[in-house]
């Protein structure tokens, strides 16, 4: 299997995901959560949750996970693994530069 390369994508200004939540953009075919943590750190997973459907771009974050706000599910925001269950969501790098969220996909 050839690995694929990540493609930068400019989502626009960070002040757009306030801080403690999270926003999903539609980027290169993919739907995209990124989060603004209360730390001020920005992390990015896939933005439906692979149990059901539910939007994890709407849960509740910490340091650490994201929760579904639909059924409770939470994922880390490191490498994507479901803290309670056997499913995972894909994670993707995120930036700011200049003022505005980069993602690679």
């Amino acid at each position: 299997m050839t690995a694929v390369e990540a493609t930068s994508h400019r989502l626009g200004p960070v002040d757009e995901v306030p801080v403690g939540e999270g926003r999903s953009f539609a980027v290169a075919g993919e739907q995209v959560a990124v989060f603004r943590l209360r730390d001020g750190g920005l992390r990015a997973t896939h933005a439906v949750c692979p149990h059901a459907g539910g939007p994890l771009a709407d849960g509740q974050t910490d340091a650490a996970k994201v929760v579904c706000p639909l059924h409770g599910y939470g994922f880390s925001l490191a490498d994507g693994a479901c803290v309670n269950g056997g499913f995972t969501v894909r994670v993707f790098a995120v930036r700011e530069e200049a003022g505005e969220l980069v993602v690679e996909v």
